[in-house]
């Protein structure tokens, strides 16, 4: 997997700023993510994330951690696998355990399905790939 996308911030986020790609991580939690708009935004801690209404918004801001995407929103596969940040289709995701994982799936290559088969370890070796390279 060669796709890297490096920058300053520990978030995964589009040419706008924005994570998900502007997607609302709080749809994710009800099955089908929506496209956010600009008008519905809050900040959280550092990054700009969008939402589809108000009542998103409002739920995301009373509790964000639980619902922005683990590993800042890169590749959960690729944080597992290599311990890289790479980018994600943010309509390729999976909710486990209530933390939201968003996958790289471009190109003929959908980086959820190797997550799948070996989950839990790869849930392991991503939060010590995420603590050890990138919170410092």
């Amino acid at each position: 997997m060669a796709v890297l996308f490096v920058q300053d911030s520990n978030w995964n986020v589009n040419k706008d700023g924005v994570v998900a790609d502007g997607y609302d991580v709080v749809s994710y939690f009800d099955g089908t993510p929506k496209e956010g708009k600009p008008q519905f935004s809050s900040t959280y801690d550092g990054a700009t994330f969008y939402f589809h209404d108000a009542e998103s918004q409002k739920k995301f801001e009373e509790t964000p951690g639980k619902y922005a995407p683990q590993y800042g929103g890169w590749c959960a596969y690729a944080m597992g696998d290599t311990g890289e940040k790479v980018v994600v289709n943010p309509k390729t995701f999976k909710i486990t355990d209530g933390k939201l994982y968003l996958f790289y799936d471009r190109f003929g290559t959908n980086t959820l399905k190797p997550w799948e088969k070996d989950e839990k370890n790869l849930i392991k070796k991503s939060e010590i790939n995420w603590q050890t390279r990138y919170q410092h």
